[in-house]
């Protein structure tokens, strides 16, 4: 017999959703679903309402407004510890007096885990994370991400039916943070679990979403499978957000990427060079067009030209993405 297929409402269901601090609204209105299996990546800049969002799905901001419901049931008046949904906080919150086994098995043992069992798991988890061996290491002798894997093993150690991670490689180095995405990019996909992630970091979102969501302000902006998203952003500050150039230089308004635009002396656009960085085999240079766009250009090193020259701007074809006004 086939398995039965997970209905509408399975998961995690957010709908018409604000949180109030004071008198300030901080999030308006957000509707959101995380599927069974689905990894979801809110994508917004620092103060945004992002961790406030992961907060409240958590049951530790009250709501203002709206509803919070796993599997079609309201968790109004279920408290955090209930919810079984683990939480990963951007700064890791481990105990810096228990050793690394012990703060991973520290909610197996709140709720009531009988201590072998829940060291067991422990122990499992760490092996997962690649830390087996480290059981005893004091947390405060570990790097930056041997903290961040003991925090995700905690978040794990309860086997949540939704994980939520706040910033999670947010403290750690670039080339760390690759190495990291691609860990928990596979440890994703092995758990089958829902999650949740929020992040400001674009390569993160859309290396490891399923869907991202951007958010500004305490609201959607877009929402979709990330492949869309990035293809197609919906709106002037989306494009900008994710990296885009936005110009009216070409006469509709445009979503641009440094490799849609090509330097002609002949090019229909006027420009003067403004500056330029190096990007391993090529350079971005930056470029103001004569309508007062800030538009970046992939140019060759061998074709770098001069800062303050003049120059022109051409759009490749086919290329750009049409934006509403």
């Amino acid at each position: 017999m086939d398995a039965a297929l997970p209905t509408p409402d399975a998961g995690l269901r957010i709908t018409d959703l604000a949180v109030r601090y004071a008198d300030q609204v901080v999030v308006h209105g957000v509707d959101l679903r995380v599927g069974p299996g689905e990894v979801v990546c809110v994508l917004g800049p620092s103060g945004s309402g992002k961790s406030t969002l992961l907060r409240a799905v958590a049951g530790l901001e009250p709501l203002a407004g709206g509803t919070i419901a796993w599997d079609a049931t309201d968790l109004a008046g279920t408290p955090p510890h209930r919810r079984r949904f683990g939480l990963m906080f951007q700064d890791h919150a481990l105990l810096p007096h228990r050793d690394v086994l012990a703060n991973v098995a520290f909610g197996l043992r709140a709720r009531g885990d009988r201590r072998p069992e829940a060291e067991d798991r422990a122990r499992a988890l760490l092996d997962l994370v690649g830390l087996a061996g480290l059981e005893h290491r004091s947390v405060r002798d570990l790097s930056g991400g041997e903290q961040q894997r003991v925090a995700l093993a905690r978040a794990l150690a309860p086997d949540p039916r939704l994980l939520m991670l706040d910033e999670p490689l947010g403290s750690l180095d670039r080339s760390l943070r690759d190495h990291l995405t691609g860990e928990l990019g596979a440890l994703f996909a092995r758990r089958e679990r829902a999650v949740l992630l929020v992040t400001h970091d674009h390569e993160e979102a859309f290396a490891l979403g399923d869907r991202v969501v951007v958010v500004r302000d305490g609201r959607i902006e877009q929402d979709g499978p990330a492949a869309a998203v990035w293809r197609a952003p919906a709106n002037a500050f989306v494009a900008a957000f994710l990296g885009y150039g936005v110009t009216t230089a070409f006469g509709p308004l445009l979503a641009v990427l440094p490799g849609d635009l090509a330097l002609r002396p002949d090019g229909p656009v006027g420009a003067r060079v403004v500056d330029h960085t190096f990007r391993r085999d090529h350079f971005r240079v930056r470029v103001q067009t004569t309508d007062g766009s800030m538009l970046e250009v992939a140019v060759a090193p061998e074709a770098l030209p001069p800062t303050g020259a003049a120059t022109g701007l051409t759009l490749l074809p086919g290329a750009g993405v049409r934006l509403p006004h």
